[in-house]
């Protein structure tokens, strides 16, 4: 037998999420963040016998949503793999329809089947559900690679960048917590050409967590005693999570930021010998100088068609797979007469 259940406060992800998390962005403390920030945590579960899954979520009028925020590069469902946990994630998708017509679940990670199994829980829950790519990762397999290695296969003018001006700034790496080193981090940010943070205490609480558990990497580029770049950086089951950077544009010309990247890049590599190397969300331009393969995050749409708030989205869903669907020229307006 299957029980299902709804809980407003993310304390009942402790258990599970120290067996079922896979990154930073699953465990319950970051869950906890989250909520501190005032979204109202809908965690959805389901139990039996052997087990528990559960879906970290929120709501509002009747969509439900993931519980992230800007700062999360995925978010998936913690479930036990197999049949069995398959079988709990379709109980949660069953039971979500009483709390809303529509569930949107992003940025959800396709390479570890995350994606395809909510899918899959989804449909056979009797949810209309349309998968589609909504972001881009950029990522770099260290592949055994020492960090002279990987810099060699680099593009030309980055390496020259480096060899030019490396010179210029100090770097240094704390793996530590360090409330004066954070204050020059935010003062960084505060002053580049990044938007502004929606919840600076909250990346820093995360960054004191990190560095109380000895996974923080906090970088700083230094110039005449000017710190000119900063970037936060994390390690965690052998893979290296790049979180924040920024430098100041009033010492572009120092490029402070690709020697601060070659430097962690570096220690990451060489010294907490990870095995990957995972850039975030976004597609800019400039992470391809650094990272060597992308992969898809994916939205996962689902509309409960036996509500009657589901049929406008729907009805437009199936217009814009019928235009995808329809040679140009059958769209185009017919000609004139007489």
């Amino acid at each position: 037998m299957i029980e299902a259940r709804y809980h407003d406060s993310v304390n009942v992800l402790q258990a599970l999420t120290a067996c079922e998390a896979r990154a930073p962005f699953d465990r319950a403390e970051w869950f906890a963040l989250l909520a501190g920030t005032g979204l109202a945590p809908l965690i959805a579960t389901a139990s039996d016998a052997e087990a528990t899954a559960a879906m970290a979520l929120t709501e509002q009028e009747g969509r439900i949503a993931p519980l992230r925020n800007w700062y999360s590069f995925t978010w998936r469902a913690l479930a036990p793999s197999g049949a069995a946990g398959d079988r709990l994630l379709e109980t949660i998708a069953r039971q979500l329809k009483q709390r809303g017509h529509r569930v949107t679940l992003e940025p959800v990670p396709g390479e570890d089947g995350a994606a395809e199994r909510l899918a899959r829980a989804f449909r056979a829950a009797g949810w209309r559900v349309q998968v589609e790519p909504c972001d881009i990762n950029h990522i770099l397999p260290v592949r055994g690679r020492s960090f002279a290695e990987y810099w060699e296969s680099r593009p030309g003018p980055l390496r020259t960048t480096l060899k030019r001006k490396g010179k210029k700034v100090e770097t240094a790496t704390l793996t530590h917590f360090d409330p004066a080193v954070w204050a020059e981090y935010e003062a960084i940010y505060a002053a580049s050409w990044k938007p502004d943070e929606d919840h600076p205490a909250m990346l820093r609480a995360f960054a004191q967590a990190e560095g109380a558990a000895g996974r923080l990497r906090l970088g700083l580029a230094r110039a005449e005693g000017i710190t000119v770049a900063a970037q936060c950086w994390t390690v965690e089951n052998s893979i290296a999570y790049i979180h924040k950077l920024a430098h100041l544009e009033s010492h572009r010309q120092l490029s402070a930021g690709t020697t601060l990247s070659a430097a962690l890049f570096e220690h990451v590599i060489d010294r907490d010998k990870v095995t990957l190397v995972d850039f975030g969300t976004g597609d800019q331009s400039y992470k391809a100088d650094w990272m060597e393969q992308a992969r898809p995050r994916y939205r996962i749409d689902c509309l409960d068609a036996g509500q009657p708030a589901a049929w406008g989205p729907l009805a437009k869903r199936m217009l814009r797979g019928l235009r995808q669907h329809t040679p140009p020229e059958a769209l185009a307006p017919a000609p004139a007469h007489g």
